[in-house]
């Protein structure tokens, strides 16, 4: 919290500051509006109404007075900061042949305080390693949103590269490794490289051909594009793991481009989250040669 609090104005500052004993998960800035702050599952307004040279202040900091080396970061929504938090930006989109190229008139500025629970997936390692071949399973995780994947993935990584395997990670979004000026904020092993602000299968492609991992990752595939990527990538030799929204097998296989990594007997182990029990494993699933697949616990 320290860290964010540094980029806040001070008087929007001197009112939060009365909440930095709790479980601060977010504190929303809009233009005109009270302050929000969510902790846990409960959201407190603050009696500021935030005006826009404070937002401007509070941008111009998380920029680092350069918006121009932020701009493509601005444009997917959101810059990371020091420390791996991530700040939402809205405000007026303006398009060019049918991409964003700017977001200006900020109306609203939401810090999304970044955190890590190191052996989280101590229990999923355990699944996920193929201690025959000193390698893991080829690894789809499946959950809703909010059940704690990315989390487990950031830890599963940490894991796998730390025991010696060269990992991979696309990080598309930052919310992974939340990189900042080329430095992984959160622990994501030692034998880990990260590419980031790039698509799945354009990072998973250039992850392949320049760094030879022996494993790959990344966050919430789905695309034609990803499926691909991730074909060239086990055709290297490459194994992998990934995640996927759902909340069963059945879901993911109705889509049709995950399905294919299914039929071309590319998933090895499906591992499904509870979404009622953030960050634990509710079934795991292993995926036979003959395209069937089987409750295994």
């Amino acid at each position: 919290m320290d860290i964010i609090l540094n980029y806040i104005p001070s008087i929007i500052k001197k009112e939060i500051i009365r909440y930095i004993n709790y479980n601060i998960e977010e504190i929303r800035l809009r233009v005109g509006r009270p302050i929000s702050i969510k902790i846990e599952n409960r959201i407190e307004i603050i009696n500021h109404n935030v005006t826009t040279e404070e937002i401007l202040e509070t941008f111009e900091k998380i920029c680092e007075n350069s918006v121009y080396t932020y701009k493509k970061q601005i444009c997917e929504g959101f810059i990371t900061i020091r420390g791996g938090h991530r700040v939402g930006i809205t405000g007026n989109c303006a398009f060019e042949n049918g991409q964003v190229q700017n977001i200006n008139y900020i109306s609203s500025l939401n810090f999304r305080v970044a955190r890590e629970k190191i052996g989280c997936a101590d229990d999923l390692y355990k699944k996920v390693f193929n201690y025959e071949n000193n390698t893991i399973f080829n690894t789809l995780i499946i959950s809703s949103p909010g059940a704690g994947k990315t989390t487990m993935l950031r830890d599963l990584i940490r894991q796998i590269s730390n025991i010696g395997l060269t990992c991979g990670l696309v990080d598309e979004r930052g919310e992974i490794a939340a990189m900042y000026k080329g430095i992984p904020q959160k622990d994501v092993g030692l034998l880990t490289d990260v590419i980031s602000n790039v698509s799945k299968s354009k990072g998973m492609n250039m992850l392949v051909r320049s760094m030879a991992p022996q494993v790959i990752a990344c966050d919430e595939i789905g695309s034609k594009e990803d499926i691909m990527a991730i074909k060239y990538a086990m055709c290297s030799g490459v194994k992998g793991v990934f995640t996927a929204h759902g909340t069963n097998l059945e879901e993911i296989i109705s889509n049709p481009e995950l399905k294919n990594l299914f039929n071309e007997n590319i998933i090895e182990k499906v591992i499904i989250l509870d979404n009622k029990n953030k960050g634990k494993i509710k079934e795991i699933r292993s995926f036979k040669l003959q395209k069937s697949y089987q409750n295994v616990i």
